[in-house]
């Protein structure tokens, strides 16, 4: 299918983003490096001035080639990069024809046409996805997000005469592979470097810009917002505050909407098992009203899945709710739910992803807890970065205290989350 003109029209590009565009043009002073590397802040303008400037280099430059672009996933990069540049390509009126059964599409422009595959670059088998094919360039978005073993493959296919790579990220841990082995070793690459802040998008309002700068703190404040490549290091929801976010049990109940409520569970063996209720507020606040927390390993016995079920509908009893979000590694615990005709939902369990949305809602106050919900309350202030995992390039919590902090991730991405759409039809369970 050839694609139509549309009506976009570009705004003002900032310098960085000329810079960009042009690094590879015949009168510019570095058009002999090897590639590019933009990173920085989100919302910049990096990745729309990178996409464009790709396909417009690989036009101007070649004829007949084959190229290669990747994001961590293939529905990430349609969604960051694809769709956004269908549209530039259509308002420049440069063709192009989309081949999905070959995950690829084809550019004709200039007297010239050259075909681009799509890659997923999400572990270490997505380096077996590139191996066998003949690349001109290779352009990577979100590249910190992609296994080492993939981006070497991949840069090691292009290897036409005059080819390019183009890199795209936001930063990470200073001991991230790509800071040290690309960032660092740029000169050695002979890789152009540029780090972009949000000013360096110029269709971004300054009121736009301030409500970004709202919704994240800590480390991920200081990556996506000041593009800092930082250690992820200490409390990681150092935003929680009591004063703000635990509210007196006597305080919600006039507050609650009817009809709006979920369970979220982090399943344990020895360790914890917590059940959460959440309930949403007329205020549009999601309040957790009520915790169910039992340790085998603290209580010296551990439970079966069955004895855990009878936990929960005794715990819930006289209460209704629309879906219960569970773990999806308990498989046996969510099959004996089911036995009892109990509406589950396998939790969205992407940790990075979880734990940036839930400090956000955090720093918004939109979700809060009652104070009856001791554990959860203590274990925020026990909720920490590894930094043993830090000091190998990775960004994870320790898996100490976190039982509370999981459940209420799960209802957090499930729930309020781009992902409710899986739960809208389920019947409430229960009663009122």
């Amino acid at each position: 299918m050839t694609m139509k003109a549309s009506s976009f029209h570009f705004k003002p590009f900032s310098r960085k983003q000329r810079q960009v565009l042009n690094w590879w043009c015949p009168a510019s002073p570095v058009k002999d490096y090897d590639g590019i590397i933009a990173d920085g802040a989100i919302r910049s303008g990096k990745t729309m001035s990178m996409s464009l400037s790709y396909i417009l280099w690989a036009m101007s430059d070649f004829d007949g080639q084959q190229f290669g672009m990747a994001g961590k996933t293939i529905k990430s990069f349609e969604r960051n990069v694809y769709n956004p540049l269908k549209v530039m390509l259509n308002s420049r009126g440069i063709p192009f024809e989309e081949k999905r059964s070959d995950q690829c599409f084809i550019v004709r422009w200039n007297g010239h046409e050259n075909k681009f595959f799509v890659f997923g670059g999400k572990d270490e088998s997505s380096q077996s996805l590139v191996q066998g094919i003949t690349c001109a360039g290779f352009f990577f978005d979100e590249v910190a997000l992609m296994p080492e073993s993939f981006v070497n493959q991949a840069t090691g296919r292009c290897s036409v005469e005059g080819s390019k790579f183009w890199f795209n990220c936001n930063p990470d841990s200073p001991y991230h592979w790509f800071k040290s082995g690309w960032i660092d070793d740029r000169e050695k690459k002979r890789i152009l470097y540029l780090h972009f802040t949000m000013d360096d998008n110029l269709s971004l309002s300054e009121r736009t810009k301030e409500r970004y700068r709202n919704q994240y703190s800590g480390v991920f404040y200081q990556r996506f917002i000041l593009g800092k490549w930082v250690m992820a290091e200490g409390v990681i929801y150092d935003m929680f505050d009591t004063s703000k976010h635990v509210v007196p049990a006597a305080d919600i109940t006039p507050q609650l909407a009817k009809h709006s409520r979920y369970i979220s569970c982090d399943y344990g063996t020895q360790n914890a098992t917590v059940f959460l209720l959440w309930e949403k507020g007329i205020d549009g606040v999601w309040y957790c009203t009520r915790e169910y927390y039992y340790s085998g390993r603290d209580m010296s016995r551990q439970k079966t899945d069955s004895e855990y079920a009878d936990d929960f509908q005794k715990w819930i009893s006289g209460t209704s709710f629309r879906a219960m979000i569970v773990d999806p590694a308990a498989a046996s615990f969510i099959a004996e739910l089911r036995k009892r005709n109990i509406p589950v939902v396998s939790a969205k369990n992407d940790v990075l992803d979880g734990i940036r949305l839930v400090g956000s809602l955090l720093k918004r106050e939109k979700i809060k807890y009652s104070d009856v919900c001791k554990n959860t309350i203590k274990e925020y202030g026990s909720y920490v970065w590894d930094e043993k995992a830090a000091d190998r390039g990775i960004d994870a919590p320790v898996k100490q205290h976190d039982h509370a902090m999981d459940a209420s991730r799960y209802f957090v991405m499930t729930v309020i989350g781009n992902y409710s759409a899986r739960i809208k039809n389920k019947a409430a369970y229960g009663f009122d």
